[in-house]
Parts: structure tokens; C-alpha cells; sequence
């Protein structure tokens, strides 16, 4: 059996895509052999060859089988995973059980649902197979230069796997790298979906705020990138990822014909629509299953789905015969605008990972995951599409140390409230002149009204109860009569017209 002192020398690639294969590169890179196994023949011999640039092609093999595969691997037989969501882990699940025994450990490295995650691992935990869920962020390129890691499952099966994720994790300015175990179970699998809801609410403000520059106020991409990259050196965004990113998107040139690569972009994220990507919907579900508000990743998430089907937009355009078009703003100081831009979308990254730390914690609470929260903000830093130094390192780690509560609520800290407060005059000065300019500004404007009604202690549902009680009986409180507030049925109903 595997124990803390194995080093583990050979493992197995099970999925050869973009991710699968850079971190199968990446893997032999840090003297580890490969063993290759994919349903396409091109895939591998497309990282052989790939290897064989790099020098590495003593590290690897490909395999047509699962039997020749288990058969070129020492035991404890190791197999990290860069599959599909869904069944098709259940099917390698299957394919390899003739072939794996006690003490064999499965890394599943995919984008799983994380309850597909734990339902693998109680089938394997009666077997002594060791399975840990395991998210991996950065994008292809991370896979192979370096990703974040985010590992979950029992601690005995984290202490075996551990050493071999930090050799190929990416490594934050002091060195230390980005993977540390989350939790058990499903754990990895649920923070690295609630990851990827917090993601697409940053990328969605940022997108916005670009719409803005350039359809707003006339800049030029090349000038756009050199704002994004203010943005990324200074202030509350230095070194956040996106905004990074961003930067470079807007100034890329095509060689071949001149042109910027992001005006010949369609307006189309379609993973959604196409299947390849799940924790988008599974992070709302969530969301709303735990009765967390997270309207930021939440609106973003219906931009994403609105923009898939461009037909449909195409159509409704027609039968409006118009559109809402963007128009010009004009502000009196286009720098303090900027400035102003800058705060909107830092509030609404900041929202994001709030909104996604509350999803977390109601599930920690009901499902036991026991998050390591220290570890979570440990391997949100390089390596991670998530990555913001201010919020993740400056603003929130402090709050979540190891002597922290069970539960925290971002928005209870006096920290994080200041930084909204700060921001908020800036945020609804942007949506009030992205509004009245026709702007698209769904996650900037979310956020907004997330930091109203957070706050508010009157909000418009006094009539929205009655309403309910009206025609439902559905009881309500009344005002001054509870001390509390806690989400508990009220004790009044009104007969407001008789039956």
C-alpha cells in the first residue's frame, strides 16, 4: 500500500486533450514518466511529438488499452485524469477496475460535478482505491507551465498525492506552490466550480467595463490595453489575472494580416450551450440551492447563455426593428471616469469572490466538506484565472485564518465593508452614465444592487410578503415584533378578502 514516504516516479495520463496533454508535458518536465492512454491515436502522438521538442521523449509512452496501460505502471499504480464531465469518468472508472488493486490512487483532474466526484470515491474507498477529486486552474497554458491545484478527499489519500502535485503546481512570489488540501470528499471539485462562478463574474465586469471604453468613450484597443495594464500594476486590481490577461487581448496584433485579433472575436461564449463547461450552471444552482444572493456570477452566467445564441439575438432584433445601441459618454474628466471604472469593476471582482465564499460555506455546512480555507486562499494566488493579489492576499486571507470561526461572511468584516463603501459612489456613478448611454452592464449594475439590498434593512418585499399572504395565506411578521430576523415562517396572516 501507498504510504506518506512513496515517491511516486511513473504515472498514468488517462485524456490527452489541451489540459490533459500540457500537464502530461509537464509532469515528465519534473522527471516523472508518462504512460499515455487516450480513445485518439492523434492526441497522443501529438504530445510525443511535442516531447520529443522538448527533450522528454524518454519519459513517455502511449497506450491503446487499459491492460498494457496498468501493466506499464509500478505499483502503487498511479492515474491523474483530464476528462470530460459526466460519464465518461464512469466508463474509465469501469475499464479500469480489472486491471487496479488496494492502495492504487486515481487523481481526477478534470472539471467533475463534485457529487460524481464522491459518488467514485464511495464506490472506490470499498476497494481501497484512493480517489481525490482534484480542480485544476490556469488554462492550458498552466497545465503545462504550472497550474493551481485544488485537492479534496480523505487525509491519508491527500498525504500520497501531495508530494507529486507540488512538484508540477505553480509557485507564488515566496516559492510556496499553489495546491494545498482543500477538505474531504468532493471538496476539490466543489471549490474549483465555485472558482470558475466567481471567474465569470470578474471576467463578465471586466468585459463590461471594455465595452465601455471602447464603445463609450471612442479608445482605441491599444489605449484600452494601456488602461488595463495601469489597472494591473496599481490599486486594488495589481496583479490580477484578468485584467493582466485583457491587457495583452487587446493589443494583439495578427501578423499575417494586420489586423487586432479581438475585433475579428464573435460575441459568443457558447461552452454553456455546447456542454463543455458545467460549473458555470452547477456554481448558480448552488447558489440558489443554498440560498446564497451571488446576483454578480449570477447575471453573469445569463450574458454568457444570451450571447451563445447569437440567431436568436438575431431574430429578436429584427422583430424589435431596432437595438438598444450603445451610445458615446462624455464625461467632464475622462481620467476621474476611468478612475471611477476601475473602482466599478474592483467591486464587482470583490463581490464575486465574496458571493462565491458564502456559496462555499453554507456547503461546507451542510456537507461536511471541512474546508481549509487557508489552503483555498493558499492556491488561489499564481497559476490561478482567479488570481488577485489585493483580494485574495491583502484583503481576505487575513480574515480567514486558522483560528477563524467555522462560518465567516465577507460582508460582516469591517475590511470588506470599507473597501465597498469606499467603491460604491464610484459604481453608481458607472452604471447610472452606462445606463442612460444603453450600455450592456449586467454584472456591474448586479453587483450595485447587491450592495443596496445587502444593506438595506426596508427593503420593497414588505409589499412582496403581503402579496403572498394575500393570496397564499403565507404568513408574515410584523414590524417590530422581530428581534431576529431569521428566515423562519412568520406568525401573522391577514384575511385580506374573504374566501
Amino acid at each position: 500500500m501507498a504510504s506518506k514516504e512513496t515517491e511516486i516516479k511513473k504515472i498514468a495520463m488517462i485524456g490527452c486533450g489541451s489540459m490533459g496533454g500540457g500537464m502530461a508535458l509537464l509532469f515528465a518536465e519534473k522527471g516523472i514518466d508518462v504512460s499515455l492512454q487516450d480513445p485518439s491515436t492523434e492526441a497522443m502522438d501529438g504530445i510525443l511529438t511535442s516531447a520529443k521538442k522538448d527533450g522528454l521523449e524518454k519519459r513517455m509512452a502511449k497506450y491503446e488499452d487499459y491492460k498494457s496501460l496498468c501493466e506499464s505502471l509500478p505499483n502503487p499504480k498511479v492515474f491523474v485524469w483530464s476528462l470530460p464531465h459526466g460519464g465518461v469518468g464512469d466508463s474509465v472508472f469501469d475499464g479500469l477496475r480489472p486491471f487496479i488493486t488496494k492502495g492504487d490512487v486515481i487523481i481526477d483532474c478534470g472539471n467533475e460535478n463534485w457529487q460524481n466526484t464522491e459518488r467514485r470515491q464511495g464506490k472506490s474507498v470499498t476497494t481501497g482505491i484512493r480517489y481525490v477529486g482534484c480542480g485544476v486552474s490556469g488554462g492550458y497554458q498552466a497545465a503545462r507551465r504550472g497550474p493551481s491545484m485544488c485537492p479534496g478527499g480523505d487525509d491519508d489519500s491527500l498525504n500520497v498525492v501531495l508530494p507529486l502535485l507540488r512538484k508540477v503546481a505553480a509557485k507564488a512570489p515566496d516559492g510556496s506552490p499553489c495546491v494545498a488540501p482543500v477538505g474531504t470528499g468532493g471538496a476539490g471539485h466543489y471549490c474549483k466550480m465555485i472558482h470558475n462562478g466567481i471567474e465569470h463574474g470578474m471576467m463578465s465586469a471586466i468585459s463590461e467595463a471594455w465595452a465601455i471604453m471602447t464603445k463609450g468613450l471612442g479608445m482605441s484597443l491599444d489605449e484600452v490595453g494601456d488602461e488595463l495594464q495601469r489597472w494591473n500594476q496599481n490599486g486594488e486590481l495589481k496583479n490580477t489575472f484578468l485584467v493582466k490577461i485583457g491587457a495583452e487581448i487587446c493589443r494583439k496584433v495578427d501578423e499575417k494580416t494586420g489586423q487586432h485579433v479581438l475585433d475579428t472575436v464573435e460575441d459568443k461564449v457558447v461552452q454553456d450551450w455546447t456542454g463543455e463547461e458545467g460549473t458555470g450552471v452547477w456554481s448558480n444552482i448552488e447558489a440558489i440551492d443554498k440560498h446564497v444572493p451571488a446576483p454578480t456570477l449570477t447575471t453573469a452566467h445569463f450574458l454568457r447563455i444570451a450571447s451563445g445564441d447569437l440567431h436568436q439575438r438575431r431574430d429578436i432584433r429584427k422583430t424589435f426593428e431596432s437595438e438598444f445601441t450603445p451610445k458615446s459618454i462624455s464625461p467632464t474628466d475622462r481620467r476621474a471616469f476611468l478612475e471611477d471604472l476601475r473602482c466599478a469593476v474592483y467591486s464587482a471582482c470583490l463581490a464575486s469572490y465574496t458571493q462565491g465564499l458564502n456559496i462555499i460555506a453554507k456547503a461546507d455546512k451542510t456537507h461536511h466538506f471541512n474546508i481549509n480555507y487557508p489552503s483555498l486562499f493558499q492556491l488561489w494566488r499564481a497559476g490561478c484565472i482567479i488570481q488577485s493579489d489585493h483580494i485574495n492576499d491583502e484583503l481576505l486571507a487575513p480574515i480567514y485564518t486558522s483560528n477563524a470561526p467555522a462560518y465567516i461572511n465577507p460582508m460582516l468584516q469591517p475590511s470588506v465593508a470599507a473597501e465597498f463603501k469606499e467603491c460604491f459612489p464610484a459604481l453608481k456613478n458607472v452604471v447610472l452614465r452606462a445606463t442612460e448611454s444603453d450600455h450592456v452592464v449586467p454584472s456591474l449594475s448586479a453587483t450595485l444592487e447587491y450592495l443596496k439590498y445587502q444593506t438595506s434593512t426596508n427593503l420593497p418585499t414588505s409589499f412582496y410578503e403581503a402579496e403572498l399572504d394575500y393570496f397564499g395565506k403565507h404568513m408574515y411578521d410584523k414590524k417590530g415584533e422581530d428581534p431576529q430576523g431569521e428566515p423562519v415562517t412568520g406568525r401573522w396572516h391577514f384575511e385580506w378578502k374573504a374566501a
